[in-house]
């Protein structure tokens, strides 16, 4: 090393982080830009300079060339890492810094002006013999031409912003109507997210696999391809879980793919990382998606299980060295996988969830975890950008391990003050159509078309959360036996007998304490918990009939509510006298909110498409609000008339504000 002596990261968050990290691992200084939003921020403190670059809004700020190109001046420092998104695909950034003689550790502009621009990608590959999906390949002038290929092609169809990414601009269309609306959405979304709400339009693949493959390239025509990554599990067309290798592929179709991914590479002599994405039917036939011209959210897997650094290799060849191997020097070995930790509330439809983080305590890292995170306790999570909190990443010698371990870290991985995905997240490790490997981009919504609700006990060991509860009341009545007030030298007596109320079932169980573990006796059956756990903690670990157990426990009024394996469930602890005076109280009636459209989320309101004195028939839209880099289209529930509108776009909306009243 020793030709970049100083690397401005273009970007915030967990990314941000983990370009510093092996900058300074390599004994390169870094620098971090923020914006207001992102003053206290983990990037900000970990650089070893910072510049501001402007308010929250990422268009004014991460995405402000200008001022970013003044913090280069400013700093004097003599290359750039975009990370992924906002700037990271600019062609006429890359061109900016070239002229102002900054190395950008990415590809040359023209690579990414034609590989980013999907039209012309696909253009490219077809005419290099790459497999592509069926498709017009142009961007439609309305609507009615839309729906004109569309017919052409057939149903479904895609249709797919020019220059999207990361799920945004995206939107399947099943009839007329449907392609019509998708237009208007994807379009609206692409130019808000990436200043191009250029579209087309091409077939959908029914039940398709998503696998990509890793690239790395230098400056004198070396290109390899790093195996490839199932990224199959999807909502919204955005990445939840990532695993590398792909459970479904075999050696023959992972060496084509990887082969047409460094023949289009090298078509546009590309340099530096990179990743062809494709899509892969139940026959193994492989499609031609897209080329992301930057390093991907899961490149970790890769890494991982090729033992690379993917940011060294990026800023080795962006300094011109030659990659340190060959293709025939690859070797896969062993399994990870990644899951991406979002705010967002998978109980309310996946709602984006912000504010402080008021308890942040991801699990231990070791060689078989790694914890890729923007985020620590006390900070805060912001409307403005993307809702991650952090990437978890598993290894193992197998799938089967790297899953474990994945269910063992999510389970004790703890997160208040926000909402969060883990309990779906580790529910999704739990399905046993994931340990199968029987996976497609529909994967969640045929497991879960409702909805995710996580309310169930983990149905391989229906006892556990009514032993556990049980045995964490006992300890609690234990301690409350000794407080200061007692008679000198006496004990009050401790029941062990108690009914345990589990989604309002009864559950008699007695429970007997020895030695700080537990012997519950339930429904006839003894189970044994063993365990080190220490009133008030907020992970309870130990064994359960001598298998490996870790439970989130969180008191919640008189109601103790544990999480575990994507089971999340409010336990009461009552004598029996309690019990019978506890199934008398009246339920509580919520209040009737269905005359008002509330909103869901924290956002800003981006339109009203409706009026005072108007009839709306059920499933109309009603408002569309903007929050986290997402459209979020919200609908009428029934049909009405629109009394009142209560706020008007461009205002900035908090959850639950009343955005209009029906009569």
């Amino acid at each position: 090393m020793g030709v970049i002596k100083k690397i401005l990261i273009a970007n915030r968050g967990e990314i941000a982080c983990r370009v510093i990290r092996t900058a300074q691992r390599l004994g390169i200084k870094t620098v971090a830009v923020y914006s207001d939003a992102d003053a206290r921020a983990l990037h900000v403190d970990m650089a070893d300079e910072k510049v501001f670059i402007g308010p929250p809004a990422a268009v004014d700020s991460y995405l402000n060339t200008k001022n970013i190109l003044r913090a280069i001046k400013d700093t004097g420092a003599d290359a750039l890492h975009p990370g992924y998104g906002f700037l990271s695909e600019n062609a006429n950034f890359a061109k900016a810094l070239d002229a102002a003689g900054v190395v950008f550790i990415g590809p040359a502009p023209k690579a990414i002006t034609v590989m980013g621009d999907k039209i012309e990608s696909k253009k490219l590959a077809s005419k290099a013999g790459v497999n592509t999906v069926p498709g017009d390949g142009g961007a439609v002038k309305d609507a009615k031409e839309a729906v004109s290929i569309a017919k052409k092609i057939g149903y479904p169809v895609m249709l797919k912003a020019s220059a999207g990414g990361g799920g945004k601009g995206m939107r399947i269309a099943r009839n007329d109507a449907e392609c019509r609306e998708g237009l208007k959405r994807a379009s609206s979304e692409a130019e808000t997210a990436f200043g191009d709400g250029r579209v087309f339009v091409e077939k959908f693949i029914e039940n398709p696999r998503h696998i990509e493959i890793q690239i790395i390239a230098d400056k004198f025509g070396n290109t390899v391809y790093l195996g490839e990554r199932e990224c199959s599990i999807q909502r919204r067309h955005q990445k939840v879980i990532e695993e590398a290798p792909s459970p479904f592929l075999d050696e023959e179709t992972r060496r084509a793919m990887g082969k047409q991914a460094v023949v289009l590479a090298k078509a546009v002599n590309y340099v530096s990382a990179g990743t062809v994405e494709f899509i892969v039917d139940g026959d193994r036939n492989f499609y031609f998606l897209e080329m992301n011209t930057r390093l991907q959210v899961e490149h970790p897997v890769t890494e991982k299980i090729t033992g690379l650094d993917l940011v060294e290799l990026m800023i080795r060849v962006a300094e011109g060295e030659k990659l340190p191997f060959a293709q025939e020097d690859i070797k896969l070995n062993g399994w990870a996988i990644e899951t991406r930790v979002y705010a967002e509330d998978p109980f309310r439809n996946f709602l984006p969830s912000s504010g402080r983080v008021s308890v942040y305590r991801p699990p231990e890292e070791s060689d078989n975890l790694r914890v890729d995170t923007g985020v620590y306790e006390g900070g805060e999570i912001s409307i403005y950008y993307d809702p991650m909190i952090a990437k978890v990443i598993s290894y193992g010698p197998t799938r089967e391990d790297a899953t474990a371990f994945m269910s063992r870290a999510l389970d004790e991985f703890l997160i208040r003050g926000v909402r969060h995905n883990i309990a779906f997240l580790a529910a999704l490790m739990a399905h046993p159509r994931f340990a199968e490997g029987r996976l497609s981009t529909d994967f969640i919504a045929d497991e879960y078309p409702d909805g995710f609700n996580a309310g169930g006990v983990p149905p391989d060991d229906p006892n556990l959360l009514i032993a556990v509860a049980a045995s964490i009341h006992r300890a609690y009545q234990e301690r409350a036996s000794m407080i200061s007030g007692q008679i000198e030298g006496r004990q009050r007596a401790v029941s062990d007998e108690w009914v345990v109320v589990l989604h309002d079932q009864s559950h008699p169980v007695r429970v007997a304490m020895r030695d700080g573990n537990y012997e519950v006796s339930l429904d006839g059956v003894d189970i044994r918990i063993r365990t080190d756990w220490k009133l008030g903690a907020p992970i309870f670990k130990g064994t359960f009939q001598d298998q490996e157990i870790c439970l989130q426990i969180e008191r919640v009024g008189v109601a103790y509510r544990l999480t575990h394996r994507g089971a999340e469930a409010d336990v009461l602890v009552l004598n029996a006298t309690a019990r019978e005076l506890q199934m008398l109280m009246p339920e509580k009636v919520e209040a009737d909110m269905s005359k008002f459209l509330l909103s869901p989320m924290p956002g800003l309101l981006a339109s009203v498409a409706v009026e005072i004195g108007q009839d709306v028939k059920a499933g109309e839209e009603l408002a569309v609000i903007e929050a986290m880099k997402m459209e979020n289209v919200l609908r009428a529930e029934r049909d009405g008339v629109i009394a009142e509108i209560k706020a008007k776009p461009g205002d900035s909306l908090m959850a639950d504000q009343v955005i209009l009243e029906f009569e």
